[in-house]
This record gives C-alpha cells, structure tokens and sequence, in this order.
C-alpha cells in the first residue's frame, strides 16, 4: 500500500501534500508548528486537515504491521495463496483484513475443530461438493465411524459434519460483509425495562429517582433502525445496559438472513443435501454469525457515537478556551455555598491574589449585614469593577444579593456568573498547592473563578479538560481517545493565542509547541531567578531547550515591551531578516512598527505582493504573515469573539413572560440544542427544531458557546425548571 496516496485519495488533497507532512512528522514537527510556519511546504493545510493526516497514517501505519503478522502465520500454515496475499494486500479496514484472516486465526477448541479432529472434514467437504448425489447419506456418513476417534454412529458423523459446514460459512469474508451490510441498513435497536426492574417500586435506587425515570422512560419499550439511531440514543442505551436498567438487542429478519447466506455461499441453486443445508445455516447464523456481528454493530455505533460525542465536547471545549479575557480589571471571585459561606477573593489585573474573606449571607446563618458589609469593603478598598460568581450550589441566591447590594451602596462595579466546573478539583490539586500554598483548598477555588473571567484560556489549562463540564456523555466515551482530542484542543488554543513566556504558569507553557513539563518548569525557574526575557533567543539559555525545542516554540512565545518588537508577534525568529528586509523595502524604521503596520500592507499591496515575496526570497503565505502580524503586534485573536455580558440587576424565574425577548449567554451545546444562560438561576433550552425554520443537522454549525445572543422565551415549566427559548424569529445569531 501507498500509504501517502490512500491518506491524498480519502482526504482529497495532494500526495506531495501528504508526503511533505509525513516527513515533517518525521522531523519532529508538531501541527501547530506546521499549520503556521510551514504553509510552504504544505501548500497551506490547516491543523484540523494535518490531524486528520497524523490519525490515519498511525492507523495505517498499524495496518501494515497487521498485514504482515498476518502473512507470515498463514504462510506459516502452508495456505498462503497469490489471491489470498492480494487481497491480505488490498485491505484498507482493519475489519476487511480480520474478516480475511478468519478461517486461518489459531482457534479454541469449538465444535468445528472437534468434528475436524475426528475426521469428519472430508464428509463435510463431501455434503458440499456433491449436490446431485444419487446414493445414501447415510451409508456415505457409516465410513466415517471410528470409535476410536470418538464417532460411534452415523448421527454423529453427520452431526459433526454440520458443525463443520457452519464455522466454514461463518468464517467466509463474503458471508461476514453480506450480513454487515443487510444488519447496518436493514436491522433494528431494540431496548426493555429490564424484568429485574418491572416494578418500579423496587429497591433499585437508581430506578426510584424521578430524575432516572425521566431519563430512561423513553427506552423502556424501544425500537429504531439501526441507521436512523442518533450517538445521543446510543450512548443513553449503553448507559442504561450498564445500570441494569434496559436489555439492549440487535434485531434482524433472520428469514432474510438465512435467504442471504444461501444465495452468497453455495454455488449452486439445488442440493439434495437442501433440508441438511438449511439447518446449518440457521444453526451458523444464530449460533456463530450472529452474536459476532451484533457485538461488532454495537461496537461501532458506540465508537461512531463516541467520536461524536467527543467533537461536540471537543468544540464546546475550543470556544470557551478562546473567549475574550476581561484585560485590566481587578475582579471579585466568589464561590458561593451555604453552611460553609461564601469564599470571596480579590485579584489584581495581573492575576495576582490579593485579599479574601469568607461571608455568610445565606440560611443557616443568614448574616446578611455583615456579609454586605464586608463585600461593599473589598469592592471599595480595591476599586473592584467586576465580581465573578460560580455558577453552582447557592449561586442565584448569591446573584440575588449581589445584585442587591449593587444597588444599595451604587456600588460601580457588575456581576457575571462564571463556571466553576472544575473548580474544586484545581483547588486540591498540586498546581493549586504550589500557586497557594498558605491558602486552604476552599479559598484556592474562588480565586480560580476569579482568573477565569480575567483569562479563561490561562486558567482553565490547570484543569482536567474532562471536568470542565460543556459535553455530553463525558464520562460514558472512551476516556482514551477522549482525553488525546480534549489535549489536541489545548495544544491548539494556546498555540492559536500564544504565551507571554513573562506571565505564563508552567501549565500553560507545558501545551506551546515543543515544550513539555520539565522545560516549562525549567523557563519558569529560569524567568524567576532572571526576572524576566527580555529576547526570545534568550530560551536557548534554558536548561534543556535545545535548537529544535527553540524552533517549534520560540514563535509562539511573546515577549511584551522587549528589546525586539518582533518578539511580541507570531513572526518566527528564522523569518527576522526577511521581515528587516521588508521594512527597509517599505522604508520603515523597526522603531516605527507599531505606528506604521496598515502603512506595510498598502506599500506591500501596491506593489504587488507576489513581485516583493520574489524579491525578499521568501513564500506568498510567510510574507502574507509578517505583514498581518506588523500591522498589529502583540494582537490577541480572542479580542474578536463576544464579550461576556456583564449585569447590575437579576432576573426571576417569575419574572419572565412567554414571547420576552432577553440577551443570553451559550454556555453548552448538545445534539439536540444549546443551553443559554439568560440571568435567571436555570438555563434556558433552544432545541435545534428552534435555531431555523430548516432542518439543523449540526447545532454547532448555529452557534458555539460563548456566543452572545438574542433570544425569545416560547415556554415556561417552574414546576421543572424549563424554559424554552427559540431564535428563529429573523433567525439571527
């Protein structure tokens, strides 16, 4: 196999593209390095196309290997064919290549492998071979008995025989990928109520929560084709199966099946031996066939469901990375509770912790003057314009008293709810620790919903990207691939915004391109006991970072108000003296630079960008680069999304009338719609049959989190905590 041009085939895109990336790889590159500084080589390919690339040259890659354990034990055997080898060859599915290697795959002991091991496969071969046999069965199966060998009558023979003619028809690859086909097109899901769980009054927990009830009511009595099954339904199925509370069955037409077996397997359209046959295709089908392939059918919808549900989680993930931090303000963290009180912390516009309390304004205690008091006192004491609340437990009661207290003392500053999933797990891990070590576990959480809103992407990589609650299933899928996409994610936002490496936690600098734990660690001590970089070439002092380290990451660590403006962009320290040769092209002093950017690109434009890329010696798209980051150095690329939506008054669940109109916030998309944060203390839905008056396959091709939208109320359920909402009306976004 061709492995570069299978990849440029299936991906539509060049082989020299893929062959350029292959041998990237190769050379140590990462994707955010060849997406944004290679674009030469690969003719411009984007990280999600260059991802796609890296899965299915390790998939292949694996297939190879495959292939060949695989041709060496059948040759091994002696049964080694130039057919065989061919299509062993030809496999492009790892499924096809198995389905292939089946009848020489060294067996347990089965029924087959019994018969055979009596002597009873020539019979068998006999039964197919002849069928216009004008004698006796019977006598023709009395020559096989051999008490020995254990066939004492001429029953068993025949018995055996069967057995035998039905692994054959089981192990066949043309039988296997019949049957795939008609069960993926033509077979159903069904799911029961468990008889286990008949009674809904029984002592399963699980079962007498109303909220269980909910979930599973649907699936009690269940049947959907199997194609028309949505990855939502599949992952509730399994789910389900797993707590004992459904029975999960493939169904099929076996009548169909049986007729499908008959007409791919035998060659012939009359036997003799038909009533025989007949019997062992239904005894291969149901016994051998069947339970094979209803496993790997589940298998596959949980794996394409998984995948599914992983690129939701995936995106849901991206967008909250990349929303806008809320730059030079000294913010308010609150983590609100109950019997505990409310952690309130302050920070500075750098981050940097500054005070904190704790308050109790909420039953049991219910000192709500002195919490006001003491909240009015920080807010004044360090000019704090925003205050962060989390969004769990007492969270609305908190909103409620802020709001109040806003209003009460005018107080100049807004609230936001902020997520805190996550939170409490940053708090006592070894990260939070180290930043804090004389603050207790509690305290270490508000603070981190504080820095949330001051620059999300920064904090939220001190997490465990799975607790960061914006998917569905999370923790249904498979955890292996979903934690190596959820990493892709973070590798892909840092290196999208880039690091000031003057500011930046060792969390942070661990997802920049090239760099791992011990030499973030290593920059961060370095940057300590120095005080600061001053140029990026300074990296290279750092124990460990050696010129390939430098060279997948010094473009993507900034240095603000440094000695070399050029250090403050995403321009690459190999492209410093095409860029010197450009401003002297344009006549710009590099003192000029942040003045003087729209200027480069009208001269630049003017004169043709193709003729100045030729005569600097350098690409289209490296050119095309240098210009759009002189035109704004040090620019961050989330300054472009939404801002949050700061508020100064709360909203009731009472208050709100169907047909409002309100301002909401995405905070999670799912297959089914998205969930819009509107002020009050449950988000609102809008089901995907409310985002346009056309059918929406993808709600992430509507809206992503963090969007800020406008929204119209359709429904209301206090009873359930449920609010409708729809977008359709104009149908903006």
């Amino acid at each position: 196999m061709n492995i570069p041009q299978v990849i440029a085939k299936e991906l539509n895109i060049k082989v020299n593209q893929v062959e350029a990336v292959i041998t990237l790889f190769g050379e140590g590159a990462t994707i955010p390095f060849i997406a944004r500084y290679r674009k030469e080589r690969t003719d411009g390919l984007d990280e999600e196309i260059l991802r796609e690339i890296e899965e299915r040259l390790n998939y292949l890659t694996l297939l190879e290997e495959r292939k060949e354990t695989i041709l060496k034990t059948i040759e091994e055997q002696g049964k080694l064919t130039p057919e065989l080898e061919g299509k062993i060859r030809a496999a492009l599915k790892l499924q096809e290549l198995e389905d292939l290697y089946l009848p020489y795959k060294p067996k347990r002991k089965t029924r087959g492998t019994v018969a055979k091991a009596k002597g009873l496969e020539p019979l068998a071969l006999f039964i197919l071979g002849n069928p216009k046999f004008e004698g006796n069965l019977n006598e023709k199966a009395a020559e096989f008995i051999n008490p020995e060998l254990g066939v004492n009558s001429v029953e068993e023979a025949i018995a055996g025989a069967k057995d035998i003619i039905a692994e054959m028809i089981s192990d066949d690859a043309n039988i296997r990928g019949v049957l795939r086909e008609f069960i993926s097109s033509e077979g159903m899901i069904s799911s029961l109520k468990t008889k286990d769980n008949v009674n809904e009054d029984s002592a399963n927990e699980k079962l007498k929560s109303r909220e269980t009830k909910d979930v599973y009511r649907i699936y009690y009595d269940f049947r959907i084709e199997i194609r028309r099954i949505k990855p939502y339904q599949v992952l509730a199925l399994n789910r389900g199966e797993k707590e004992k509370i459904l029975k999960v069955d493939v169904v099929t037409d076996e009548i169909t099946a049986h007729r499908l077996i008959r007409e791919t397997y035998f060659k012939y359209s009359e036997t003799v031996f038909e009533e025989l046959l007949q019997t062992v295709i239904e005894d291969s089908y149901k016994r051998l066939i069947f339970p094979s392939l209803e496993r790997e059918t589940r298998n596959k919808l949980t794996e394409t469901s998984d995948l599914h549900a992983i690129e939701i989680f995936a995106g849901n993930l991206k967008q909250l990375l990349l929303q806008p931090p809320l730059l030079g303000k000294k913010i308010m963290g609150i983590d609100p509770g109950f019997y505990s009180g409310s952690k309130v912390a302050i920070i500075d516009e750098t981050g940097k912790y500054l005070e904190g309390s704790t308050i109790y304004p909420h039953p049991p205690q219910s000192k709500i003057a002195e919490a006001k008091k003491e909240v009015t006192r920080l807010v004044k004491k360090h000019n704090s314009e925003v205050i962060a609340i989390g969004n769990g437990t007492a969270s609305r009661e908190t909103e409620l008293f802020i709001a109040e207290l806003i209003k009460e003392q005018d107080l100049k500053c807004h609230y936001i709810i902020v997520s805190e999933a996550g939170a409490s797990v940053y708090s006592a891990s070894e990260i939070a620790k180290k930043e804090f070590p004389d603050l207790e576990a509690s305290q270490r959480g508000n603070v981190s919903i504080a820095r949330r809103l001051l620059d999300p992407l920064a904090e939220l990589v001190k997490i465990d990207p799975k607790s960061i609650g914006v998917g569905l299933y999370q923790h249904d899928v498979d955890q292996k691939l979903l934690m190596k996409k959820l990493e892709d994610v973070v590798i892909s936002c840092v290196n999208f915004v880039g690091v000031d490496v003057n500011t930046a936690s060792a969390s942070l600098l661990t997802h920049v391109s090239g760099l791992n734990k011990r030499l973030a660690d290593n920059i961060v001590k370095f940057r300590d006991k120095k005080g600061k970089f001053e140029r990026r070439d300074e990296l290279m002092e750092v124990t460990g970072i050696g010129e390939k380290a430098y060279e997948q990451s010094a473009g993507f660590l900034k240095i603000r108000d440094g000695e070399n403006v050029f250090d403050n962009t995403f321009i690459h320290p190999e492209s410093y003296d095409v860029t010197e040769k450009l401003l002297k092209l344009v006549n710009i002093p590099k003192e000029k630079v942040t003045e003087s950017g729209g200027l480069i690109e009208f001269v630049v434009t003017k004169k043709g960008l193709d003729k100045v890329a030729a005569e600097l010696k350098c690409g289209i798209p490296t050119l095309s680069d240098i210009i759009a980051n002189l035109k704004r150095p040090g620019r961050d690329p989330r300054e472009e999304m939404p801002k949050p939506i700061l508020r100064s008054d709360v909203l009731k669940m009472e208050d709100l009338r169907e047909g409002m109109r309100l301002k909401g916030t995405v905070r999670n998309i799912v297959d089914f719609g998205a969930f819009v944060d509107i002020g009050v203390k449950q988000d609102g839905l809008i089901h995907v049959s409310q985002m346009k008056k056309k059918f929406v396959a993808n709600p992430m091709e509507i809206l992503k989190v963090g969007d800020v939208i406008d929204v119209t109320i359709i429904s209301i359920d206090s009873d359930r905590g449920r609010i409708g909402l729809s977008i359709r009306e104009g149908e903006e976004k």
